[in-house]
């Protein structure tokens, strides 16, 4: 017999009323349910379960009663049941495997509808973020960059190896790449991403459940030279890659339409050529950051010269090619740096001092728009604080790696602002300690990414990953 019995009347003509169907009687491994139809079709169109809000498949009748024989576990049916009328699944889910639970959403066709549960970007809570799990990789690698999607799923490159977790983190998968080392990744979807490195030519757009190279992306250089991937970024419907030529003498960053028929090449902006000892006339892109509220790309870079750390920061408006704005750091140039776009704000770790900065995107027009959210003493002292520091930002918080530790900052809302010359109130920002003393220490956290309503960190010389996840009441 298969798991659920017929998907049309039967052949008397029975056709119950409308009013004959606002309780729905479902025999699921020879236990009945009640419910509505309108929690059934709560499950999607797709599903089976809307599907018996509308038909009625059976393999006994009751009086006048058709009841649908559904060849399932009644216990985990009760679950899914529960989290159709409520959103949220019951306190007894807690008594099963997780995996149990999705294997069972999937035969339902309402796993959109647990994931929604479980791992909601809504549900990320900065102050709530507790050290939840280890994910193993295989092979002596360390993680080399984490790209992660908006409900969850996480893919963690190391060495030449690509490993996937579901959004459950109950799955794993692993594909090999042509790449030695990937040192940049991007997830565009559960099961494909864009991948570079800064020793291999061209962008690679990976299928990472067949294991395959769906596409390949170059940029063509003046010297028609190989061009390696520094960094990769994306707004919606374009990817942004920043390239640099194999002779390491100019670099530019492609914007490629991602369209139903592939990924097209539409703008090159910020071309840059090295010319003589000037270096800081043509570094590279190595973070590129989408900032949805004003439409422009931020791109920055810094290399490391005979004065010491030397960096630049523009912000790019792809339609035409411009850069709106231009900052050349060399006194506390940044070890990172990364957009807020919640708090239309930039910030920086200096790589001297270690503090962390911010400047107003609204402020931009100031010579220094850099204000120290620290106490600023360290500022002057010559020696890297900063050195190595990650910083990220993901909703109206800020993240930013000091070691092994972590830094949460957050903007304290005040009551009345005192104004300035152009009308914008004085902001002030708060520090916090992240995770319990127990968490705290341990090897210097080397990347950060974020994901539903997890924080996914790596850290020097781990063959693994950490996952810090908000509570989710269950």
């Amino acid at each position: 017999m298969p798991p659920y019995a017929g998907l049309t009347p039967p052949s008397s003509g029975f056709s119950p009323k409308k009013s004959d169907a606002k309780i729905i009687t479902i025999n699921v491994g020879g236990q009945l349910f009640q419910t509505t139809p309108q929690t059934l079709e709560v499950a999607g169109p797709k599903s089976l379960l809307s599907t018996l809000s509308n038909t009625t498949p059976f393999t006994k009748s009751h009086g006048n009663i058709i009841i649908p024989f559904i060849d399932r576990d009644p216990e985990l049916f009760s679950i899914l049941l529960s989290l159709l009328r409520t959103g949220n699944l019951p306190s007894k889910a807690k008594q099963f495997d997780l995996e149990d639970i999705v294997s069972e959403a999937e035969f339902y066709n309402i796993q959109p509808l647990l994931i929604s549960s479980l791992s909601n970007p809504s549900q990320f809570d900065a102050f709530n973020l507790e050290k939840s799990l280890i994910l193993p990789l295989n092979g002596r690698d360390s993680p080399s960059a984490i790209a992660t999607t908006a409900f969850g799923s996480v893919h963690v490159a190391h060495g030449s190896k690509i490993t996937s977790f579901d959004w459950s983190l109950h799955r794993k998968s692993t594909i090999l790449t042509q790449f030695s080392a990937v040192d940049s990744l991007l997830a565009l979807s559960p099961s494909v991403a864009a991948a570079g490195a800064t020793d291999f030519s061209g962008l690679q757009i990976l299928d990472l459940e067949k294991g395959f190279v769906k596409e390949k992306l170059d940029w063509e250089n003046s010297t028609r030279s190989g061009s390696t991937v520094q960094a990769i970024g994306s707004a919606p419907g374009f990817l942004f890659a920043s390239f640099e030529s194999d002779r390491r003498n100019s670099n530019a960053i492609m914007v490629f339409d991602m369209g139903e028929i592939g990924f097209r090449p539409v703008a090159e902006i910020g071309r840059s050529e090295i010319y003589g000892a000037e270096l800081d006339s043509g570094i590279p892109a190595t973070k590129l950051e989408w900032i949805p509220e004003f439409n422009l790309l931020m791109a920055s870079g810094s290399h490391g010269g005979p004065s010491g750390l030397l960096g630049n920061i523009r912000l790019w408006d792809i339609r035409s090619s411009n850069a709106t704005w231009e900052l050349k750091e060399k006194v506390d140039c940044f070890s990172d740096v990364t957009v807020s776009n919640s708090l239309s704000a930039m910030f920086k770790v200096g790589v001297n001092s270690g503090e962390v900065f911010m400047a107003d995107l609204r402020k931009l027009d100031r010579e220094n728009p850099w204000v120290c959210l620290g106490d600023g003493r360290r500022v002057s002292n010559g020696k890297k604080e900063g050195s190595n520091c990650k910083i990220q930002g993901h909703g109206r918080q800020v993240f930013c790696s000091k070691g092994g530790d972590l830094e949460l900052w957050s903007e304290v809302e005040m009551g009345s602002y005192r104004n300035g010359e152009d009308g914008l109130g004085e902001r002030v920002f708060r520090r916090n300690l992240m995770g319990r003393l127990k968490d705290s220490g341990g090897c210097r956290v080397t990347q950060m990414a974020f994901g539903g309503n997890k924080m996914v960190l790596a850290r020097k010389d781990q063959q693994s990953v950490e996952v810090w996840q908000s509570y989710v009441r269950i």
